[in-house]
């Protein structure tokens, strides 16, 4: 029967003391690790123009995605960015397993490569983790322990300022940070929330948010097919397992375990595929490592499909996997259009309730209509309203020709047409907006006048 790594019994948790690893892979994963770690603390603090490279601050219905400003009238680019992100779990799990998990998950690179190496630097390796945890409380224990979590906290303070200010803006959290104490009470406190939950996710729950908590483990076991490429054992060329030096007709696993002890969630990959590996890629390392000191093939552990390692031949040309990459490419690229060919103003025209249209002395027929402009920008311009029909005359009711840095501007005005120029009872119209000679945004609606009217 298997079972979870981090999991001794049904009422005890067995702490997970993970080797350290080392190899190639470990290698590479590491410079992708600081990479998206560079990318993650800098993304809020960097500015495009005025605007943040990211930021989403949900209590004032703002964000910011490479600079541009988006606002609740953008919810399709967000609907369209969900649907990117849905599609990427989806196919490329499909095609690639796990990988996201092992190598660019926030949760396995914090803990990997922030809060494990600082264990590895005080405490130890696995060994002297597990000597000084089960050995007497000295006051060398209490000293490390001490030091060891007093940076942890300090990391997820700083990993929570980072957090917020995602969500306030780094503005924002410069200013809370700067002004008096008891000038922000409420940012202060969802500060130290954010402090402490990311530190006792760290400190204290660690791997089993990836094999409990994370819908995606579990969603991952439908996801998976023959032609998967996952982390895997090849038992074929492995079993029977045993030390070299015992029986001539073993396998080329020697049981040595060191694929268990670099495990960061404590599982056995000899088991065959389980929801708890993250394709970390450890155990690949660690048993190619022996391999070469036995001077055997390396890849005992190595990524292959379900269908390779049953016998199956694998397929040269992938052309699921190149399909799916092509739509992934197509997405993005759809995404990264519409980012940046939106409109720098948004906004709503709407007929007057209750009107349809006016007849007027001068013998011209009006229509009446309020308009509703957003600047997208953080910068403020002028602009003017004019009709694409050259028969209808835009005349306004409060002249405001300017828009404010972010602001918004409600404006009522009339389209006005001449009785002998009237063609139809009802016809569609265009609105334009336009600043310095460039046309920023289109709206269109209807304009209703009688006909046979002198």
């Amino acid at each position: 029967m298997e079972t979870i790594g981090a999991v001794k019994s049904q009422t005890k948790r067995a702490w997970i003391y993970a080797k350290k690893p080392a190899g190639p892979l470990y290698n590479y994963r590491n410079w992708l690790g600081y990479f998206l770690l560079l990318f993650l603390f800098s993304g809020p603090f960097i500015k495009i123009g005025d605007n943040p490279f990211l930021m989403f601050n949900i209590l004032e219905r703002k964000f910011s995605i490479f600079g541009q400003l988006f606002y609740p009238q953008d919810l399709h680019i967000f609907l369209f960015v969900m649907l990117i992100s849905l599609v990427c779990i989806v196919l490329f799990t499909v095609v690639y397993g796990r990988v996201w998990c092992g190598w660019a998950c926030p949760q396995t690179i914090f803990m990997e490569l922030i809060f494990r190496k600082v264990e590895y630097w005080i405490e130890g390796d696995r060994n002297q983790q597990r000597k000084l945890n089960e050995g007497p409380d000295t006051t060398e224990k209490q000293q490390k322990k001490i030091l060891k979590h007093g940076i942890f906290l300090l990391i997820s303070f700083f990993i929570a300022n980072t957090f917020l200010a995602y969500i306030i803006g780094a503005d924002a959290l410069i200013t809370l940070i700067t002004d008096p104490f008891d000038a922000h009470i409420t940012g202060l406190a969802t500060l130290s929330v954010f402090t402490l939950v990311f530190y006792g996710v760290f400190a204290h729950v660690r791997e089993i948010v990836c094999t409990t908590i994370c819908p995606y483990g579990r969603l991952q076991s439908v996801l998976l097919d023959n032609q998967t490429v996952t982390v895997a054992y090849d038992y074929r060329r492995g079993e029977p397992r045993g030390k070299v030096s015992v029986a001539s007709n073993l396998g080329d696993c020697v049981d040595c375990n060191l694929c268990v002890q670099v495990c960061p969630t404590g599982i056995d990959i000899r088991n065959g595929l389980q929801m708890e590996c993250v394709s970390c890629t450890a155990c690949i390392d660690a048993c190619d490592a022996v391999m070469h000191k036995l001077t055997k093939a390396p890849k005992l552990i190595g990524f292959y499909t379900m269908g390779e390692l049953e016998g199956e031949k694998r397929e040269k040309n992938n052309l699921r996997a190149i399909g799916y990459s092509c739509i992934l490419v197509l997405l993005i690229a759809s995404f990264g259009f519409l980012i940046f060919n939106r409109s720098t103003v948004g906004g709503t025209v709407l007929r007057a309730k209750g009107s349809t249209y006016q007849l007027r002395d001068d013998h011209t027929i009006s229509n009446l209509y309020t308009m509703e402009l957003r600047n997208k920008t953080s910068k403020e311009f002028d602009f003017d309203v004019t009709c694409s029909d050259p028969s209808l005359k835009v005349q306004l009711v409060n002249p405001i020709k300017h828009l404010q840095a972010e602001g918004t501007a409600t404006i009522s005005f009339f389209l006005i047409v001449d009785n002998n120029q009237v063609t139809a009872y009802k016809k569609d119209v265009k609105i334009y907006i336009n600043a310095k000679g460039q046309r920023l945004e289109t709206f269109k609606t209807t304009f209703i006048a009688p006909l046979g009217m002198d």
